[in-house]
């Protein structure tokens, strides 16, 4: 079974199941494909329901990372890693014995945070290996990299405007936000200046509230009915698969444009939607920033100019995907996937 979902999911190079008991630590290394270097991807923390669970999620979230890094024309590979825990359970005990099995793949992995984990945990996993990023700016990291992948979204929610409804301005666009975490405040927040009106919602309520409250304009919908809101722009910020065939139906937007990872439940769920009218902006092109903020931090000398100009970019790359697709009659998905692979075959040429 194990063997038979490595290969429905990529063939992936490497994937590295590890248990310490003694601090609770269950989880899964997924390395995808290092051709253009060595595999960067988070730590995604989470109360798996089985290990079968764990395990499909590792191996999605790695091969995103593949594609997302060579769509961005980073010289990096694609990973993951997930740790099978409820994180309000999380020790620093747990983190270090972590970077433990991380140093044992001698740098062909390279880890950072992700849902679950924060820039604190990074702190514990470098006391135990050099191979992670996403460190705090007082151990001369990047920090936090939710609001580069929040400014990513936010340059692809626009190309995804200008293409789609062939405006230049957000102003007065009605986005429903699934999910105000760290990356999904930090979008709402560029949107409202913007000029959007916004629905939210967030599995934890107060969460959606706590922001209400800061901005009373916003409107608190319940996290099982933000599928049903009317709205331009529909945008995923939690969890992955929630475009299926239970929620696609539903669906009331003329764009998905969202930061979060593996939003289709499966790929041809895609051209579904382009036969609904609406336009899907691939996930691991749009959510980009992130990987890009702490990719320039693990290569040294870290700039935010740097980082910046390389999101900026995120709007033009998006900008092709949508007018190849149109021209060549194929999803969007499809042709982001075939510029990242254009790319891994042109660098494994030279």
């Amino acid at each position: 079974m194990v063997f038979e979902q490595i290969k429905k999911y990529g063939d992936h190079e490497q994937v590295v199941f590890f248990h310490e008991p003694s601090v609770r630590l269950k989880g899964i290394i997924a390395i995808h494909n290092t051709k253009l270097g060595p595999a960067l991807g988070g730590c995604r923390m989470w109360p798996y329901a089985s290990e079968q669970e764990a395990l499909v999620d590792v191996l999605k979230l790695s091969r995103g990372m593949t594609y997302k890094a060579a769509a961005a024309g980073l010289d990096q590979g694609g990973g993951k890693s997930v740790i099978i825990c409820d994180p309000k359970k999380k020790t620093p005990e747990l983190f270090k014995a972590f970077g433990r099995f991380i140093h044992s793949l001698n740098g062909a992995y390279i880890t950072a945070e992700d849902v679950g984990t924060s820039v604190e945990d990074m702190k514990y996993i470098r006391e135990s290996t050099p191979f992670v990023t996403g460190l705090s700016k007082d151990q001369g990291g990047s920090g936090d990299p939710s609001p580069f992948t929040a400014q990513s979204t936010f340059m692809g929610i626009k190309a995804a405007v200008a293409y789609k409804l062939n405006k230049t301005s957000l102003q007065g666009l009605k986005v429903a936000i699934q999910g105000i975490g760290h990356v999904g405040v930090y979008l709402a927040e560029y949107l409202l200046a913007e000029g959007c009106q916004l629905s939210i919602c967030d599995i934890y309520e107060q969460r959606a509230k706590d922001f209400q409250q800061k901005h009373p304009s916003v409107e608190v919908v319940h996290h099982e009915k933000i599928y049903d809101e009317e709205c331009d722009i529909f945008s995923p910020c939690a969890l992955g698969s929630i475009i299926n065939s239970k929620t696609l139906g539903r669906l009331k937007c003329s764009i998905i444009a969202g930061a979060a990872n593996n939003q289709l439940d499966t790929l041809d769920m895609e051209d579904e939607l382009m036969k609904k009218g609406i336009l899907y902006a691939p996930d691991f092109v749009i959510n980009a920033g992130g990987v890009i903020s702490v990719c320039v931090e693990s290569k040294g000398n870290y700039s935010e100019d740097k980082v910046k100009n390389r999101i900026a970019n995120v709007y033009n790359v998006l900008k092709e995907i949508f007018s190849r697709s149109d021209e060549e009659g194929k999803n969007p998905t499809d042709v982001a996937i075939e510029i990242a692979n254009n790319r891994i075959q042109e660098k494994t040429k030279h």
